[in-house]
């Protein structure tokens, strides 16, 4: 089972778009996929057409349950209504959720643990990140085997860029065991204005080992899709935005191939075209020196493995 982060600090660039987006594809690909809100704004959750006040079960019950099994994990789903499309969705309880969780150990690991206990039950896992460093962002990169990083093609979100960056370093300074495969995913390109050109070109010149070769263009679509709470491609797979997203869920599938071949599903290598292509470089950024380490000591405190009895696995 392949679990994808979708993750940016900053909001507005096209997270829970992506999430829906590739969702729209995986279930049209007939790939048993999970979606996972895990922002309290619940964003994702929305876009769906699902509401907090009407869902019996949500994200919040894996972390404040200290002994997970497989069912209780299971029984936190909620399906949609398209074919193979799940979601584990949000509520604004996960806005405390850091202190909920304070002194408790292995904090940044729930969500690992209980993909784990069901990663027979599905082909591929999108994560929709919040915009802050947290419990529930370090909860989310730690699971995964790859995270998306789009970036809009504007001045600001090139900013947080480097922040997400450098929150990948401390994860890594954090715990050495830790490495990501990530990529930047410009999106919401417009050719034709110069903020748009400008910033992609910044983009290439400095982080072409890290940038995804093509772009997420504006589409109307995006905005009918989440008023309407059915993914663009499920819409309509012909736009120039559907197609985009197309060619990035083909080319993620590549680069899994090459990092995390054990974890791709016969399902899924299928999808691949035969002429895909080479999978993404995996080398990771070296660590910076000079961060923050308040935010370093706490981010492995997260971290740590849990202790003996603290919960078990089915």
């Amino acid at each position: 089972m392949l679990v994808w982060a979708i993750a940016s600090q900053k909001g507005g660039v096209g997270k829970t778009t992506t999430v829906a987006s590739l969702a729209g594809w995986m279930q049209r690909e007939h790939l048993r996929t999970l979606m996972i809100d895990t922002d309290p704004h619940a964003s994702l959750t929305s876009y769906m057409g699902l509401q907090e006040e009407n869902l019996t079960h949500n994200l919040f019950e894996l972390y404040s349950d200290r002994e997970l099994t497989r069912e209780k994990v299971l029984g936190a789903i909620t399906p949609t209504r398209f074919q193979g499309l799940d979601i584990l969705a949000s509520s604004m309880t996960l806005a405390t959720i850091d202190r909920q969780l304070s002194g408790r150990t292995g904090v940044g690991r729930i969500l690992s643990k209980a993909l784990r206990m069901i990663d027979d039950s599905y082909d591929i896992v999108l994560i929709d990140c919040p915009p802050v460093l947290g419990a529930l962002m370090v909860n989310a990169l730690v699971a995964s085997t790859y995270v998306l990083v789009p970036t809009q093609t504007e001045f600001l979100s090139l900013k947080s860029l480097e922040g997400m960056v450098r929150t990948f370093n401390i994860m890594q300074n954090a715990d050495k065991g830790c490495r990501f495969n990530y990529i930047i995913v410009p999106t919401m390109y417009d050719k034709r204005t110069k903020a748009s050109t400008s910033s992609l070109a910044f983009l290439k010149e400095n982080y072409q080992k890290r940038l995804w070769g093509e772009v997420i263009p504006v589409d109307t679509l995006f905005r009918e899709s989440s008023q309407m709470s059915v993914p663009a491609p499920i819409m309509d797979g012909g736009t120039r935005g559907s197609k985009a997203y197309r060619e990035l869920f083909l080319h993620l599938v590549g680069c899994e191939m090459d990092v995390h071949p054990d974890l791709v599903s016969p399902a899924t290598a299928a999808t691949l075209m035969p002429d895909d292509g080479e999978g993404k470089d995996s080398e990771v950024v070296d660590a910076t020196k000079g961060h923050n380490r308040m935010v370093e000591d706490q981010v492995a405190a997260m971290m740590s493995p849990e202790e003996p009895g603290e919960g078990s696995e089915a």
